[in-house]
């Protein structure tokens, strides 16, 4: 790709796929943002500067962003980008609302355009990823659509400054949808998400006045409105996609990005944590409240669940996880109960054929963000219910990190369940594969073990990983080097309640 001179001037390399289809112009720069790349590019670092992202260390997979003009929102959009500042993403996922054109119960995808261009660059679309959704049936097609609105291309400037140009482009325009379509749909992006996909909801929060026929109070206006997004935003942050359209339908609320908020709840994974970054309106430094925008940045903590093609062969249906994970937790009661473990056998006649299967296994326990416990067995020794009924018992009562868990922490705990398949040596630790191998160290006698998801949750590259495996074995934080030192690998299937 040629550097702009515009950049070469400021110091500002910008490198990006080279593309020689049909690319898409931004409709915003000049308007909504600065159409000089140097300029832009200062705003940008000026905010993102200014931001204190504020975040846990857990890799951020999603975030929710405003949309208005730069000159409004762009503050508080600082604190999205600042969080995925540097990450390692392959590919990204935006869900913006239509503003332009009425769909119901579709989504629009570019139809012949290979990428977009800003004043920062020129993204590529993700074609691979798009083809698998063009034949769905609430799929429509249209570059167009695209071109037109802004809800999706505001978001890319802030990405392109924090992330560069190389990523792949997913952008979807999403209309009003049910809830029965907003599942398919989420259901849908969940095949094309991975390890390194950050999916991006673009939505304004409350619109407040006459302009907007949305006067619900007339008097405290500043404090009920923070009252009222923040109340939404608390919906969100239960990653239950019905409390959150409940809580709209009660209070009215005027979010317009509604659909793509309900598609991303339907997405999250249980171990997921919902931060609030930043929280802010139009009218917050004129005082005017009389026509106003509530303004959102916040971020999404956590892992995608593995799925076929991500990862290890699924092997079991979405019921089969979720009676596991009911057996994991009525095993936990069962001690509290009886105050003995159960039989390994106790649930066997609820166990299907691939329950069945000899597999190892590990019970994750999550408060929050924070782990409470975590044992499991790597080698296949036994039926995959048997070792998860098990190893639920040692993760709440015999993780040598904690003490036992409480009945009250219980009520309050999610269960992950990791569903291995058997570890295989490997000749060098460049063999492994951040995102879909776990991985054992032995060395000197010692070994340790992380599993598929602990790199891509933290955001560490290999060496990091290593390291940090090299001291949970005791062993130096650079054994990992050692021509001594053995590694083994495996994958997991990985999947979660919701809470």
């Amino acid at each position: 790709m040629a550097m702009n001179p515009l950049f070469a001037a400021a110091g500002i390399t910008v490198t990006g796929p080279l593309m020689t289809g049909k690319i898409l112009e931004s409709t915003l720069a000049g308007s909504w943002f600065d159409a000089n790349p140097r300029v832009l590019h200062r705003q940008i670092a000026e905010w993102v500067k200014r931001a204190d992202a504020g975040k846990s260390g857990k890799k951020t997979i999603a975030l929710i962003q405003p949309h208005a003009g730069y000159a409004y929102s762009g503050p508080t959009a600082a604190y999205g980008a600042k969080a995925v500042m540097g990450g390692r993403y392959s590919r990204v996922i935006i869900l913006g609302p239509a503003h332009r054109v009425y769909m119901e119960n579709r989504i629009c995808i570019p139809s012949e355009a290979d990428g977009m261009s800003t004043p920062l660059g020129t993204l590529a679309f993700d074609r691979e990823a798009l083809e698998k959704l063009r034949s769905l049936p609430f799929i429509a097609t249209g570059d167009k659509i695209l071109a037109q609105e802004h809800s999706v291309q505001i978001q890319l400037p802030f990405l392109q400054y924090a992330l560069g140009n190389d990523f792949k482009l997913v952008p979807v325009v999403v209309g009003q949808l049910d809830d029965a379509h907003a599942s398919k749909v989420a259901d849908a992006l969940k095949k094309i998400t991975d390890s390194s996909t950050l999916v991006v909801v673009s939505s304004d929060f409350t619109h407040y006045g006459r302009n907007f026929d949305y006067v619900p109070f007339r008097t405290d206006i500043e404090a009920n409105l923070k009252k009222l997004d923040l109340g939404a935003f608390d919906k969100i942050k239960t990653k239950n996609p019905s409390e959150f359209a409940s809580y709209l339908r009660t209070t009215g609320a005027t979010i317009c990005g509604e659909a793509p908020i309900r598609i991303l709840l339907n997405m999250l994974p249980g171990n997921a944590g919902v931060e609030l970054l930043h929280y802010t309106t139009s009218s917050a430094e004129s005082g005017d409240f009389s026509h106003c925008v509530s303004y959102i940045s916040g971020a999404v903590c956590g892992q995608w669940d593995s799925l076929p093609g991500n990862g290890a062969e699924d092997f079991l249906s979405a019921q089969d996880k979720k009676t596991l994970l009911s057996m994991a937790r009525r095993s936990i009661e069962y001690v509290f109960e009886h105050r003995k473990a159960p039989r390994s056998d106790i649930f066997k006649a609820e166990a299907t054929d691939n329950m069945k299967k000899i597999a190892g296994c590990f019970v994750t326990l999550n408060l929050g963000n924070d782990l409470r416990g975590c044992i499991g067995e790597i080698e296949p020794v036994r039926p995959l219910y048997q070792a998860v009924t098990a190893r639920a018992v040692d993760s709440a009562f015999r993780d040598p990190r904690f003490p036992q868990l409480s009945p009250a922490e219980l009520k309050r705990v999610t269960i992950e369940i990791s569903a291995l398949t058997p570890a295989k040596p490997v000749t060098s630790y460049q063999d492994i594969v951040i995102g879909k191998h776990g991985m054992t160290i032995t060395k000197d006698g010692r070994s340790a073990v992380f599993l598929p998801q602990v790199a891509p949750e933290q955001g560490w590259d290999l060496a990091t990983t290593l390291t940090y495996l090299s001291r949970k074995a005791g062993l130096a934080s650079d054994a990992w080097k050692s021509p001594d030192a053995k590694f083994t690998v495996f994958e997991a299937i990985v999947f979660h309640e919701r809470k």
